[in-house]
């Protein structure tokens, strides 16, 4: 099965929606990165697909990447400078082990949304939406091989 199908439509809308939803309040940027195989540590591959990504490049340098492994059944959330700056030490571990409450159910779709929303929240306490505020990332699922 190819990675781009590990979602159902209905879920991939759940999920972009979600990060809608997130970076409506907000002039923080949110990405989802979906791949099968992971294969070097965890966070260096979020890392690798943060920068190609462009996710540092933000003016304010507050992306934050939810990055999962499908195959390998692997997953981070990577947040940039200017958010961990603001955010508690454990904050991404905290969201971390409420997406696996759902992962672990089978909850992909759920478990992502739910973490974007948490995301989402400190994003809009650290960085409200400007009236200038321009999306400068896609709020598209992204998909590597499988």
């Amino acid at each position: 099965m190819s990675v781009q199908n590990f979602f159902t439509d209905a879920e991939k809308k759940q999920i972009t929606d979600a990060v809608k939803a997130a970076e409506l309040n907000t002039s923080g940027e949110v990405r989802v990165h979906v791949e099968g195989k992971c294969p070097e540590d965890v966070l260096d591959r979020a890392a690798h697909w943060f920068k190609t990504l462009d996710m540092h490049k933000t003016e304010l340098r507050n992306g934050v990447l939810f990055y999962l492994a499908v195959d390998d059944h692997k997953f981070a959330i990577l947040g940039d400078a200017g958010i961990n700056a603001k955010v508690p030490v454990d904050f991404w571990e905290q969201i971390k082990g409420h997406m696996l409450s759902k992962f672990r159910e089978g909850r992909f779709a759920d478990g992502l949304a739910e973490g974007i929303r948490m995301a989402g929240e400190q994003l809009k306490a650290h960085f409200p939406h400007q009236t200038d505020d321009v999306n400068e990332l896609s709020d598209d699922i992204s998909f590597g091989k499988k």
